[in-house]
């Protein structure tokens, strides 16, 4: 489970080593090639909200079968993208297609025993991970050899022998819930209406997920022009480093389980904001920059692994909607992160991306600090 969530949550980042070479191609601004990368992000947003949910009500390993033949198609659709039109439009599909990790998480949740279930969730959510960051370096060099076409192309097969290893090695799991699908949208409102851990887990992951997608699709521009001049695989490799930090998911996991998730949220919002005080001092160091890769990427496991174990503490029969309110939102904020920090990049450059992200760091203190004496008590080891 946690090598096929890695593989194809890649689909989502395998652009974003690939800007530059895709506005040469098409002869575009740079940062409006950038554009792919929040309309991908916002595919899997609306994916998640509108598919997730049906994990509750379909059985899940039919659905997860399905989703990824359909990810298979958007990225040959974005291998052969004649204009930019077209690839922005292939760029949704795969967004929306792309959430069998979401599929995946509910499915091992329900399959756990619960004095395990963090553990279980750090494990994938470290595949997740790997995945995440290891798909721009992958991306950078094949972009940079053979063309950033053929990446899509080996997506869409890695893709495909996927969707025979999900059939053969997946477990049927019946679903409960018995309503129509009306019934199963009009839930997650009523989720985020009486689940106050819910709503505070998602606001923090929210302001999170948004600075972790402004790090990234800035720092190809930034690593692309003076006075680096680096190329599309010298950019991924800049992966490998973040990848380092998804060793930390399983201890995270295993915090959850001991009860400590909310207290490892705490702190995992103080590495993020550590890492843009780095990025900040680093607009030409590389070693900075990459230092500032680990602490924002352990940050980002450490508020959202543990998030994620808190939230699906809530409710068993309902952990699929639980997880489309949470991840939804949380993507919806990498995608505004995303077009947040082309925004402030074109404003400010590098210094006014990092001051910006500041910004949404205090939020998160903000939202942490104000809900910390209404959020119950934690029930993570039920």
């Amino acid at each position: 489970m946690a090598a096929c969530t890695g593989l194809i949550v890649a689909n989502l980042y395998y652009c974003q080593p690939l800007i530059v070479l895709i506005a040469k191609e098409f002869k575009i601004q740079e940062d409006f090639a950038g554009t792919i990368t929040y309309l991908t992000q916002a595919g899997y947003a609306i994916g998640l909200f509108f598919m997730v949910p049906l994990g509750d009500k379909l059985e899940r390993k039919k659905q997860i079968l399905m989703t990824t033949f359909a990810s298979v198609i958007a990225l040959i659709l974005a291998a052969t993208a004649k204009s930019f039109f077209l690839l922005q439009i292939a760029s949704l599909l795969i967004g929306i297609t792309s959430i069998v990790p979401q599929l995946i998480l509910p499915l091992a949740a329900s399959l756990s025993s619960p004095e395990q279930r963090g553990k279980v969730i750090g494990t994938i959510m470290s595949g997740l991970l790997v995945g995440i960051l290891l798909s721009r370096t992958l991306s950078g060099f094949i972009g940079q050899i053979f063309g950033w076409r053929s990446m899509f192309y080996i997506a869409a097969g890695v893709c495909l022998l996927i969707f025979f290893v999900i059939q053969n090695k997946f477990p049927v799991n019946k679903p409960q819930f018995q309503g129509t699908y009306g019934q199963l949208i009009q839930s997650l409102f009523t989720l985020i209406k009486t689940q106050p851990i819910l709503r505070e887990a998602t606001i923090i992951n929210v302001f999170s997920f948004a600075q972790f997608g402004a790090f990234w699709v800035t720092m190809v521009l930034l690593l692309s022009g003076e006075p680096f001049n680096y190329n599309s695989a010298t950019i991924g490799l800049f992966g490998i480093v973040g990848a380092s930090g998804a060793l930390a998911a399983p201890l995270v996991g295993k915090l959850g389980d001991k009860g400590g998730s909310r207290v490892a949220v705490g702190y995992g919002c103080l590495l993020i904001l550590i890492s843009f005080i780095i990025f900040y001092f680093s607009i030409e160091s590389v070693i900075g920059i990459a230092i500032g890769i680990v602490f924002i990427d352990v940050g980002i496991q450490g508020v959202h692994i543990s998030n994620q174990t808190r939230v699906y503490s809530l409710l068993p029969e309902a952990r699929n909607r639980l997880n489309t309110v949470f991840m939804s939102f949380s993507f919806l904020g990498t995608a505004a992160g995303s077009a947040y920090g082309l925004l402030l990049w074109k404003l400010g450059g590098w210094h006014a991306v990092t001051i910006g992200c500041v910004g949404l760091s205090a939020l998160s203190f903000v939202v942490y600090g104000l809900t910390y004496k209404s959020i119950p008590k934690p029930r993570d080891k039920k």
